[in-house]
């Protein structure tokens, strides 16, 4: 007997249909499963044998010969333990898929046949709805992050005798309710704010800026200044998530197990890998590529705290990413693609004592010394951060003041409005922020007043800007000109764009 049941294996965030085809002949008893399977499709085979004689029912004694078409596609995952259950039940005429064209089961078997949580269950749907599937059956631990899916019947199951029934029509399985999404309009999940800053005022104003467009920032002052406990008050002024951008988050989370139960991701994540990362780690891979710090950082956060002590070729393999806001791992069987639309927030010391330039403490590295710290950031990699602004030592009087500073909802406030203006404006392009734009782009989407064209040439001229300088101070006083309401960007959103980028002269001359 012959028989045929849909599931599924994901390449990068990407699904791909996986015909299971089932064979039961005449011979001496084995259970063969070919079509590229790995390790643990191989170990289904004992997982499978296990689970359906757990559940009743009886293991042929044939010989088995299991398919995964096509052939030429690497499958990976215990997503398909379930598909060659009822292959097999299906091929020995103990229960019937109707509609077997449109309908997929995804699921790893326990030993006593109930049906654990996998992960990738979201990429997963999202890929089978475009490719015509409308009815799916998924694991019942994972049914919160299922029900955001629209226009598919989904199905959670808990074990192979309740999916079995409802097959032969014994019993009846509703399809999960569907759930609307809605964003949290205050981020009350935070300990932090930014009513605790004192003082630094000028750099509450660039990440602000930063926040509302996206926008890189690198933060340079000497220890204590208030570098990392701005950063990590971030997050308390991102703006609201749209569902395309909590989709995109939940999807990466959900290959890298780390979505838990709660279903679709509501915050943007913040990331914040200790120094010692490897490369690897950082931008992703591993023997089966898995996404790294930078994907998981997407349309959110990557923290890298005292940048220089990371390791160079750590920090170089950012360069790309940054720039095309995707990462691609090669292998020599495989290339798979993972989205990195981050916005990276770094730090630093200006020397390796922290103190060079600081007019209350005197600083004691050599030149020589200074240097080479600080030419532990390429030009490459520094060209491509929007915004850098100095930290200034925090002033006694600003510290001792009972005057309170502004809180994360009042700025959040003003971000959430900027983007806001960003989503009406971008509509149809899949572009969420200004810094995502490209050059063509930058000229349809950033009018330049008079004034402030002539004062951007001043700066390009004076200050040796690249062509990719020049685009970033445009696209921050786009983000600036939002954040105050303009149509049109003017001299003062451009001045203030170009005082962000002059700092590299000071340190890196």
């Amino acid at each position: 007997m012959l028989s045929e049941v849909n599931a599924c294996v994901l390449s990068g965030l990407e699904g791909n249909i996986i015909k299971v085809e089932t064979d039961l002949a005449n011979g001496l008893p084995t259970f063969n499963i070919v079509g590229l399977p790995d390790a643990s499709i191989k170990e289904s085979k004992e997982r499978v044998r296990s689970a359906l004689s757990n559940s009743n029912y009886d293991f042929p004694m044939s010989r088995i010969t299991v398919n995964l078409s096509p052939a030429s596609i690497k499958k990976e995952g215990s997503q398909l333990d379930l598909p060659i259950a009822l292959g097999i039940l299906s091929a020995m005429d103990i229960c019937t898929v109707k509609n077997q064209e449109r309908t997929c089961f995804i699921g790893e078997l326990s030993l006593d046949g109930s049906i654990k949580h996998i992960n990738g269950v979201l990429p997963m749907l999202i890929s089978l709805r475009t490719m015509g599937i409308d009815k799916a059956f998924v694991p019942l631990e994972n049914i919160e992050e299922s029900s955001y899916i629209k226009d598919m019947e989904i199905y959670p199951v808990e074990s192979l005798n309740e999916i079995v029934d409802h097959l032969n029509g014994k019993r009846i399985l509703i399809p999960t309710m569907k759930k609307d999404y809605s964003s949290p309009d205050e981020c009350s999940c935070y300990e932090v704010d930014f009513s605790e800053v004192k003082g630094q005022e000028t750099l509450k104003r660039a990440v602000e800026i930063a926040a509302a467009g996206s926008h890189n920032i690198l933060i340079i002052g000497s220890p204590g200044s208030g570098k990392t406990m701005i950063a990590r008050r971030i997050p308390t002024i991102l703006p609201n998530l749209t569902f395309e951008e909590s989709l995109d988050i939940t999807k990466v989370y959900s290959i890298a197990g780390l979505n838990g139960e709660s279903g679709l991701i509501k915050t943007r994540p913040f990331r914040s890998p200790h120094h010692t990362i490897s490369r690897t780690a950082l931008v992703g891979g591993g023997r089966i590529p898995k996404p790294g710090e930078i994907s998981l950082a997407n349309h959110g956060v990557l923290f890298l705290d005292e940048l220089p002590e990371f390791n160079k070729s750590s920090l170089e393999v950012l360069r790309q990413p940054l720039e095309d806001g995707r990462v691609t791992i090669s292998r020599a069987n495989m290339s798979v693609d993972y989205p990195s639309k981050f916005m990276l927030v770094s730090s630093m010391n200006p020397c390796p004592c922290g103190y060079y330039g600081d007019p209350k403490h005197e600083c004691k590295c050599s030149t020589s010394q200074i240097e080479r710290y600080l030419s532990k950031i390429s030009g490459p990699l520094l060209d491509r951060i929007d915004i850098q602004i100095e930290a200034t030592p925090v002033e006694y009087d600003d510290l001792n003041s009972s005057r309170k500073s502004e809180s994360s909802a009042d700025i959040r406030k003003r971000v959430n409005g900027a983007r806001k203006i960003q989503e009406e404006r971008y509509s149809g392009l899949k572009i969420f922020s200004n810094s995502e734009l490209s050059a063509g782009q930058i000229k349809k989407y950033c009018k330049l007043e008079k004034n402030a064209e002539n004062i951007l040439k001043t700066a390009f001229e004076r200050l040796s800007l690249s062509a990719r300088a020049y685009n970033k101070i445009i696209k921050v006083s786009r983000t600036i000109a939002d954040l105050d309401g303009s149509i049109d960007i003017k001299m003062e959103h451009a001045a203030e764009a170009i005082q962000y980028r002059n700092i590299d002269k000071k340190y890196w001359g």
